[in-house]
């Protein structure tokens, strides 16, 4: 088991774009009917666009797992011990805490807590996400997906190796 960090800053509103965010569902809307089926047709028309692009996305997927089948540039960092994983999410922390919108986030003893608490999930073959507002309107989102194999989706094949 090893586990793979991941970062991504930016406008919260591209954030907000669930649906490149979330798989394609395994079956497309059915097809338009008639030509002058449009409704169905645009449906079809952004399956097709996240069925794209999802799997090349940057974006935070909704379900941490779904890092792994992201593009292989995108792995922060790759780490055999939990402990490791979660002292990057510590440095990112600590890098970006003067940029958080809420100050109570800013809270060192509680972010070390934090950190120590994602050490322990990381160990137990837990996937980690973070989200944090920033300086308005961007976000970060921090995550760390165990590997090889990941508890949650285990079919989903290690991004490095």
């Amino acid at each position: 088991m090893h586990h793979h960090g991941y970062l991504w800053t930016g406008p919260k509103e591209r954030f907000d774009n669930e649906a490149l965010r979330r798989p394609p569902h395994p079956e497309p809307p059915p097809a338009p009917v008639s030509d002058e089926d449009t409704k169905a047709e645009q449906l079809l028309k952004r399956y097709r666009e996240v069925v794209a692009e999802f799997p090349t996305s940057d974006l935070p997927p909704i379900e941490t797992a779904y890092w792994l089948i992201k593009p292989r540039s995108l792995v922060r960092g790759t780490w055999n011990e939990a402990k490791e994983a979660a002292a990057w999410i510590g440095e990112r922390l600590a890098e970006y805490a003067p940029r958080f919108a809420s100050e109570r986030d800013r809270d060192t003893t509680s972010l070390v807590q934090l950190v120590n608490s994602m050490a322990e999930r990381l160990k137990s073959g837990t996937d980690v996400s973070l989200g944090f507002y920033l300086e308005r309107p961007s976000y970060l989102s921090l995550a760390v997906a165990t590997c090889s194999p990941n508890r949650t989706m285990p079919e989903l094949a290690c991004p490095v190796r």
